[in-house]
């Protein structure tokens, strides 16, 4: 479509299908959108309060040990990006249906929609107490981080799981075989044996297991309570344990009251049997989350597994205008409990227990991951021509230009100042007062506009606290590709709601900006602070100390991630130090003493540290054990995962080089960084007190290096410095 003078050469979005929630049926539409993609104009977003989805069918093999945490879960981000869809990583907080909005938790702005489908699962049906005093399965993420504290607590345990379920015996059979004969371990059900609703032979074989485990039942107890020290039963009993393990029931999301949904009597949506809202066919919905009122089922994973590709052919069909077919879900299935070394095999009203039952369901949990895990690239549309793939090319700060380029421009330019990380302007008529001005703009790294926001703010931020400088105002420069007005509108007010309340945080306002389009959403901030004494670059001295504040890493895991590659874990911790404010790391060095300092971003470590070194006219010797890396970013770095900018990097640091160290170390020192660390030369007698209040503040921080009296060279080699690294 031609806009202006120049055509952009790019299908606009017109419309939006937001799939809530990383359910199983949202993956199995995920995987049938990466097979057959949805026509041009449609945009696909994936909202998830997780990166990784642990599957459930998997969680007891790995607190019994046979699984590691890795093996057992799914990556959003990258199962995404081969459907040729976003990923946002949220918490769904309300609907308001009337605007097409998803309300969110904390201070992100609603997500629009066209059509919506919601597949979040159900809540834990909690008693009073279990919240404050139970380990409650789910959220997964929550509960995996309370088994390894009671993993790692020395002594006998006394656990009671609280569940009759398929869950409940799981769990607790899987606890006796990670925490061994020493715990004392029981399982506590409302019924008069385990697995009600299955099959008797079921119900006998979970008895026998739980014997064999040592796991006392106690059946007939319904817990009303739940204490710090106990189980209190609604017939006035007490179970004394040491902690509890709630596997029990589900309940509907509050959120869903209130939002207008025809809901059924237990409290769930109720949809008709093509899975859409009764109440509003702009709606559908899935899994636990939902009751199918022509054919209700269990609320177990099998149906909604089952669910995902009627799912999304009529989620494909709504947004094509077509009626959606209904779907009838079997009756009968093949359920495996685990039950530590075998597990129950139950078909209709036949059940077997024996290890084969476990190599079974071992074997079909393993390969629904590798389903998920091993997707190909996105299938071309049929409606668009198959060009060559273009370069991979970055976004963040490993998206501006190369260092020589920038120097030889700048070297050209007559009456500029000298280099520092921001402009300097001394106003006689404020006497003992400096305004800082910087302004940063890169590509969108990732596909979270609101995050994107956050980071682009926090980025720009750097330069004004490298130079020790408070921020006051900002200006907002945003690009943004062709797209409805409603989608532009959505996603511009995300990128500047996420970058003001970060500029806010630190102290500044955002007092209005420029906006743009282009072919790729694009985010800058024009920032002006203010200091009575700037830390210049020209100030290090022979003897001082070199200090990073942040782990570096960012470029080669957002690389790695544009290409299918890493754990969105990793992806996920660099996101949170992108959003780590600098000012206190900034005050922090100020107070012991710096004398030189400048953020590291897209020139990397080694190309940063060489601006210091020719501004002071010093040399330095750096140790690259010692500097501190992302969860990741080493193992991508040695598997070849580089930002764009590495080539521009190398070419400007290695002249200026000496030593050696390993490939991925040195590939580490060159990385471009998006919104990293400060870097700064402290007096050395002050170096492990500084060191130790940036790690106290929260901050990765390590002493580097040394400056020396020569050239500005680097020369690699390790180093003790008084024990601080």
């Amino acid at each position: 479509m031609q806009r202006g003078s120049a055509a952009l050469a790019m299908v606009e979005i017109e419309r939006e299908l937001l799939l809530v929630g990383g359910g199983h049926a949202h993956l199995g539409v995920l995987r049938h959108l990466a097979r057959r993609p949805l026509p041009a104009g449609l945009r696909v977003t994936l909202v998830a309060r997780e990166a990784e989805a642990l599957y459930s069918g998997m969680l007891p093999g790995l607190v019994a040990g046979r699984f590691a945490a890795k093996d057992c879960v799914v990556h959003l981000p990258r199962l995404t990006r081969a459907a040729g869809a976003r990923f946002l990583r949220a918490e769904v907080a309300g609907l308001d249906l009337a605007a097409g909005h998803v309300l969110c938790t904390g201070n992100r702005p609603p997500l629009r929609f066209d059509l919506l489908s919601l597949n979040t699962g159900a809540a834990p049906a909690l008693v009073p107490g279990a919240a404050e005093h139970a380990l409650v399965l789910r959220p997964f993420d929550r509960f995996l981080a309370g088994w390894r504290a009671l993993r790692d607590t020395n002594g006998a345990l006394r656990l009671l799981v609280v569940g009759e379920g398929a869950a409940g015996v799981e769990v607790a059979l899987a606890l006796r075989q990670g925490l061994g004969a020493a715990a004392r371990i029981g399982l506590v059900g409302r019924g008069d044996a385990p697995l009600p609703g299955m099959a008797q032979a079921a119900r006998d074989a979970a008895r026998a297991a739980l014997a064999a485990g040592d796991v006392a039942w106690h059946g007939a107890a319904t817990v009303a309570q739940v204490r710090a020290d106990s189980l209190m039963l609604a017939d006035g009993r007490s179970l004394p344990c040491d902690r509890a393990i709630w596997a029990a029931g589900a309940a509907p999301p509050a959120w869903l009251h209130g939002t207008g949904l025809a809901l059924c009597p237990a409290g769930f949506i109720a949809v008709d049997a093509t899975l859409r809202s009764l109440s509003h066919p702009r709606v559908f919905a899935a899994g636990d989350l939902a009751t199918v009122a022509a054919h209700p089922r269990p609320r177990a994973g099998v149906f909604a597994v089952r669910q995902g590709a009627p799912l999304a052919e009529n989620l494909r069909r709504a947004l094509a205008g077509e009626a959606p077919r209904p779907f009838t879900p079997q009756r009968r299935y093949l359920a495996l409990v685990s039950t530590g070394s075998q597990a129950i095999a139950t078909w209709g009203g036949a059940a077997r227990m024996g290890r084969w039952a476990l190599r079974l369901k071992d074997r079909i949990d393993r390969r629904w991951i590798r389903m998920h895990a091993e997707m190909p690239p996105m299938a071309p549309r049929l409606d668009q021509p198959t060009d060559p793939p273009a370069p991979m090319r970055c976004g963040g700060c490993g998206a501006k230009l190369a260092a020589p380029v920038l120097s030889r421009v700048l070297a050209a330019l007559p009456g500029l100042p000298p280099p520092d990380d921001a402009a300097l302007l001394h106003l006689p008529e404020v006497p003992g007062r400096t305004l800082v001005q910087t302004v940063d703009m890169f590509r969108a790294p990732i596909d979270d506009p609101f995050l994107f926001g956050r980071i682009a703010a926090n980025h720009a931020l750097g330069d004004i606290a490298a130079m020790g400088a408070e921020p006051r105002v900002a200006l907002a420069i945003a690009a943004l590709p062709p797209a409805a007005e409603a989608v532009q509108e959505s996603d511009l007010l995300a990128m500047l709601r996420g970058g003001q309340l970060v500029l806010e945080a630190a102290g500044a306002r955002l007092v209005g900006g420029h906006t743009a389009e282009a072919t790729e959403a694009m985010l800058g901030f024009a920032v002006t602070g203010e200091v009575a004494q700037p830390i210049l670059r020209a100030g290090l001295r022979p003897g001082d100390v070199l200090v990073l504040t942040k782990p570096l890493g960012t470029g080669a895991l957002l690389a790695a991630a544009m290409q299918g590659a890493g754990r969105a874990a990793w992806v996920e911790g660099a996101l949170a130090g992108m959003q780590q404010s600098p000012f206190p790391a900034s005050r922090i060095l100020r107070a012991h003493g710096a004398t030189a300092c400048a953020d590291v971003t897209g020139f990397g470590l080694l190309g940063h540290l060489l601006e210091l070194l020719r501004a002071s006219a010093a040399g330095a010797v750096l140790d690259p054990d010692a500097v501190p890396a992302l969860a990741g970013a080493e193992a991508m770095l040695a598997a070849g995962h580089r930002s764009t900018l590495d080539p521009g990097n190398r070419a400007a640091a290695l002249p200026f080089l000496s030593g050696d160290t390993a490939p991925a170390r040195l590939s580490l020192l060159l990385d471009p960084q998006t919104a990293g660390g400060l870097l700064a030369g402290v007096p050395a007698s002050r170096c492990a007190d500084c060191v130790a209040a940036l790690r106290a503040e929260g901050y990765g921080a390590a002493a580097i290096g040394k400056v020396e009296d020569h050239a500005p060279t680097i020369r690699l080699q390790p180093l003790r410095m008084n024990g601080v690294s």
